[in-house]
């Protein structure tokens, strides 16, 4: 691998959702894009691909759980473009990968729910 290349092409960060979340990632460095429309999500993932930029994408459940067909391409992918989700500020963590609806599938949501908050089943 050039390093040389690496150093001239930074990994690009970015963060699509929740206006409130935007400002805490604004400042670490990412650029932000708060309360973004689908169609405003659908081609920022479509000029990634276009551009074939490397890409460190977070966004917020909410539109994690739309039907974004860019958004959808660049999560099958993979590759240069990585995409992961963030819950809302005042929302228990929730598991949305292909991997935690299986195990959903086998166990049952509530399985998943709980071992996300901690909390242990009452005996």
């Amino acid at each position: 691998m050039d390093t040389h290349q690496d150093l001239s092409h930074p990994t690009r960060m970015l963060f699509l959702g929740e206006g409130r979340l935007a400002d805490g990632f604004r400042l670490i460095g990412f650029e932000v894009h708060p309360d973004p429309s689908p169609e405003e999500v659908d081609r920022i993932f479509r000029d990634l691909q276009r551009t074939r930029e490397r890409t460190f994408v977070i966004v917020d459940d909410a539109i994690m759980g739309q039907n974004i067909p860019h958004l959808q391409q660049a999560r099958r992918e993979g590759g240069r473009i990585l995409v992961i989700a963030v819950p809302a500020l005042n929302a228990p963590p929730t598991l949305s990968s292909d991997v935690a609806r299986r195990l959903a599938a086998l166990f049952g949501a509530a399985a998943l729910e709980s071992s996300q908050t901690g909390e242990r089943e009452p005996q």
